[in-house]
């Protein structure tokens, strides 16, 4: 079986860079990791802003690191810089700009078919995250108003007039960041910001207090139109106009694709699995953002390499 690998991740993430390292420093010889963008971490290059605080530990509870890759505290930048070198260091086998269509499992080998073509593993990780698809409201976005609805910072200007909408760790950081230059509203459904970090917790706060950041709590949007070029928000307490809506409200889980690996779904739409992160497939597992029900931890993922890698050679030996 020369042309088998031992294993192929599928997905860049730090759950795919964890696994990868962990296969290669615990023994696996034949590791590809395979991704659609043209690079690792898509969604910290995307999604992060520069010089974004990038912590271990994850919602204030302390992540103790399990396996060989040591992740500190860090940046946006750092930590990309840090998975440059792991995957150098290890000299892991990557393919970038290629996309999995599917996986299918035949004599007991993964068929595993891209746009670069099909290769075989005994064994496969999904480590593909939730962002590449992030959330969408249930109400309906006018296609008029597209330019002006964002999921990320890209095409925020100045001096403009900012809801941001989401009660996580993104939507403070926007909205902070946003008010250097721009009049900005944070709206979240719920009367509390209790999803936020202790330290953006803070921030906010810090924010609120100094006026920067104008907060609208317990209040849930029914609508949107667009009236003399701005967004009219129809919130449940009446309308407000903004130049800019952005929201930060999470990714979801991409039901089709880990349909199209194998991998069962439960009636809510998430990957079954079991303690070792092992699907109902053997030899097929998932790793990372997707096994979260919501959020996502880097350490949390690289630990999810390390289970599955250690398993793995369990069931060799």
């Amino acid at each position: 079986m020369e042309n088998v690998y031992d294993l192929i991740i599928i997905g860049g993430g730090p759950g795919g860079i964890g696994s990868a390292v962990e296969a290669k420093v615990l023994g696996l010889e034949k590791v590809l990791m395979i991704e659609k963008m043209d690079n690792h971490s898509h969604t910290i290059r995307k999604f992060y802003k520069d010089m974004k605080r990038v912590d271990k530990d994850w919602q204030g509870q302390a992540v103790d690191m399990e396996g060989n890759v040591e992740f500190t505290d860090g940046t946006k930048e750092s930590t990309l810089d840090f998975f440059d070198r792991q995957l150098d260091d290890e000299k892991i086998d990557t393919r970038f700009n290629c996309a999995v269509e599917k996986v299918e499992k035949r004599d007991g080998l993964f068929h595993v078919i891209s746009g670069c073509g099909e290769d075989m593993a005994k064994n496969v990780i999904v480590a593909i995250g939730r962002m590449g698809k992030p959330n969408k409201p249930s109400y309906k976005i006018p296609p008029s108003l597209r330019s002006q609805i964002n999921f990320n910072l890209d095409k925020c200007s100045n001096g403009e007039h900012i809801l941001v909408v989401g009660g996580g760790d993104s939507a403070v950081e926007y909205a902070c960041e946003l008010s250097a230059t721009n009049e900005v509203t944070l709206n979240y459904r719920r009367e509390d910001l209790t999803r936020p970090n202790p330290t953006n917790q803070e921030m906010i706060a810090e924010y609120c207090d100094n006026e920067a950041v104008r907060l609208k709590l317990g209040v849930d949007i029914e609508s949107l139109e667009g009236e003399h070029g701005q967004v009219k928000v129809n919130f449940t307490d009446g309308p407000e106009l903004f130049d800019r809506v952005i929201y930060a409200i999470g990714g979801t889980t991409p039901k089709d694709f880990l349909k199209s690996c194998g991998i069962t779904l439960d009636e809510t739409g998430e990957p079954i699995f079991d303690d070792n992160y092992e699907s109902e497939v053997p030899g097929l597992y998932i790793a990372g953002d997707i096994v979260f029900n919501s959020g996502g931890s880097i350490a949390i993922a690289l630990n999810h390499g390390y289970r599955i890698i250690n398993h793995i050679l369990s069931k060799e030996n």
